[in-house]
């Protein structure tokens, strides 16, 4: 069985009285060091605030500064090693910081990957008395759900068998079924809804919407950037302990996914649009976008589109040194940045090889737009490989906006059009 760990718990503070709502989570100026004495005996001096000899501090963490409105989804991104698990332990109050404060106004409820977990040798009935006693509720009250814990959970006999027997999965079953067996005024998800299965984590996160609509907060930590997108109303993303960005999940997300393909000479640039969006642009410059539109089957470059139309992507693009492979990609987004379609020239078995700088040349890609009604964004990628992340030349999310109509379609719902015949057999 996999060694992976849950912390439960669940935190109540003193609600202060304001005019104004108050923000039920305040972090201000966080900062978490480790610090390397040279010997055990300079540690214990310290414990009495002696230091005679220089320490060396490594700080993980350093003047993180955010608050949650109530009701408000906060999606945590970074890399590995960026610190998000270590302040989710500080929030938690599992971990102690070095400087700044944590205020919380109501109850936490948090189910983090990693840290203290269930004991092997107990049930999971049994571990979920006990977690759930550790989070405050009484005997009685947890008399009151432990049978809906058992049900939302769905393990079966394995409920009443040792933990250790247990799948990562089947873990993150009866934990996440305990800490949500209540709702809280804040609820903290760090990444174990990962281990699950696609059938628990739709039935994951359709409580959590539930919590939400219901006036719970959400801090979530996850590399899923459909379900930050589709949760969040704010994405903070950390680098290296600090707050690289905070705003909205589509702008943050967007930055995220070009650092993860920074390479020592690229750059990372982002500019307002027009209406409102922000474009983000990254990339080492070997070769750039000069020129890109959409045009419909008559040759007209055009932002409107009806369901069904046949479209034409045009993409006009510059060498600025040889190169030695070149894949151009887009993917279509809709309104909330959620992937709805993405291809490159990879994948449809075409190769540019062995390209000059200072050539130029137009990539055109043709298809039928078989998507729902609404609003629209292209993001475009020349990179070396099947991925960027390992050659990125230039990425550029919200390259282009478009809409789609309904002309001459029957109605329908969702975000693609699929042609449907309808009989009836007696």
């Amino acid at each position: 069985m996999p060694n992976s760990k849950l912390t439960l718990t669940n935190l109540e503070f003193k609600i202060e009285n304001s005019a104004l709502p108050s923000p039920v989570l305040e972090v201000t100026n966080i900062g978490k060091a480790y610090r390397n004495y040279g010997s055990e005996l300079w540690r214990i001096l310290s414990w009495f605030g002696l230091r005679f000899k220089p320490v060396h501090e490594t700080w993980t963490l350093q003047n993180i500064s955010f608050s949650i409105a109530p009701g408000e989804a906060i999606g945590v991104v970074g890399q590995n090693g960026a610190g998000k698990s270590t302040l989710l332990k500080i929030i938690t109050g599992t971990l102690k910081p070095s400087t700044g404060s944590v205020t919380v106004r109501g109850k936490i409820a948090a189910i983090l990957e990693l840290g203290m977990g269930f004991h092997p040798d107990l049930t999971g009935r049994q571990n979920a008395y006990h977690s759930a006693g550790l989070m405050g509720y009484t005997s009685t009250q947890i008399d009151a759900v432990i049978d809906q814990i058992e049900a939302f959970a769905e393990v079966g006999e394995y409920f009443d068998q040792p933990v250790r027997t247990y799948s990562s999965g089947m873990q993150m079953r009866v934990a996440f079924a305990t800490v949500t067996a209540y709702r809280p005024e804040i609820l903290i998800v760090d990444e174990a809804l990962s281990v699950g299965d696609a059938y628990f984590q739709h039935k994951s996160f359709d409580r959590i919407r539930q919590f939400q609509s219901e006036g719970t907060s959400l801090l979530f930590v996850s590399h899923d950037k459909g379900v930050i997108l589709s949760l969040c109303d704010r994405a903070i993303l950390l680098e290296r302990g600090h707050i690289l960005k905070d705003g909205s999940p589509e702008e943050t997300m967007d930055y995220y996914n070009a650092l993860i393909a920074e390479k020592e000479n690229s750059t990372i640039r982002q500019e307002k649009l027009a209406d409102g969006k922000v474009q983000t642009i990254s990339g080492t410059g070997e070769a750039t976008i000069e020129e890109s539109g959409l045009y419909n089957s008559i040759g007209e470059k055009v932002e409107l589109i009806g369901v069904g139309d046949p479209v034409e992507l045009r993409i006009k693009i510059k060498m600025y040194q040889d190169i030695p492979e070149l894949v151009v990609g887009y993917m279509i987004r809709d309104r909330l940045g959620q992937p709805i379609f993405g291809t490159n020239t990879q994948y449809l078995n075409y190769s540019f090889t062995s390209l000059t700088s200072a050539e130029s040349f137009e990539c055109i890609f043709n298809f039928v737009a078989n998507i729902g009604v609404g609003s629209y964004s292209l993001s475009l990628a020349l990179h070396g490989t099947h991925s960027h992340v390992l050659a990125n030349y230039e990425w550029k999310d919200n390259a282009l906006m478009f809409e789609v109509i309904n002309i001459d379609k029957n109605i329908f719902v969702g975000t693609s059009w699929l042609p449907t015949e309808v009989k009836v057999v007696r």
